[in-house]
């Protein structure tokens, strides 16, 4: 009996502290929201200094890095945190859109393709995916990854104008501009300046 009441007393300290961190993890969530980053910075680093094993508050701080342009920074944080928990999608896609930035198409594809392999609705990594496919020529990869946003959500306009320019750039004009057409019957309004200046020429 007194040995199963030392372990308890051992054991509370550190169920305390778990809690503690989750508190601060919580607390630091709610000041990003306020914008208040200083004082987010300082909860997320109590929260991991309470517990090193604590995902969210390594991504959370990687968010406020990069906020500020920290790239490298923010990018060792999302490292952390997907060291801590492997099948953590929002990392792996905020590090890829860290990738992103540092013109890292490749490496941003793959870890948008891990977030959509824990993930398979994850509709923002399949458009970043595509917007990187993009900037790699790979037309019809990224063509796809739209089309599977607009299977999972039909009214994703953002996803019906991307598709509609990348199957422009490619080459298939006549789909494309009906593509921007859809964009902009479901209320993306900027699809008709561009259907003005890529499409109505084409059939003069």
């Amino acid at each position: 009996m007194k040995k199963i009441v030392v372990g308890l007393a051992l054991l509370l300290p550190l169920l305390a502290q778990a809690q503690s961190s989750k508190d601060l993890t919580q607390r630091g969530r709610e000041l990003i929201e306020k914008g208040e980053y200083v004082e987010a910075l300082l909860h997320l680093n109590k929260a991991i200094e309470a517990d090193a094993g604590n995902s969210a508050a390594y991504f959370l701080r990687g968010n406020i890095k990069d906020r500020f342009d920290d790239r490298h920074g923010a990018m060792k944080d999302y490292n952390l945190a997907i060291e801590k928990n492997p099948r953590f999608a929002e990392a792996y896609f905020a590090r890829g859109n860290v990738k992103m930035k540092l013109q890292d198409f490749y490496g941003a594809i793959e870890d948008f393709s891990k977030a959509i392999s824990i993930n398979e609705n994850y509709i923002e990594a399949y458009f970043n995916r595509g917007k990187a496919k993009q900037y790699l020529q790979a037309y019809e990869d990224a063509i796809n990854d739209c089309s599977k946003i607009i299977q999972i959500n039909p009214k994703n306009y953002d996803a019906w104008y991307m598709r509609g320019i990348l199957r422009i750039e490619f080459g298939d004009i006549k789909n494309g501009c009906l593509d921007l057409s859809k964009a902009g019957e479901l209320g993306d309004l900027r699809a008709y300046d561009t259907i003005k200046e890529k499409c109505n020429q084409k059939n003069d």
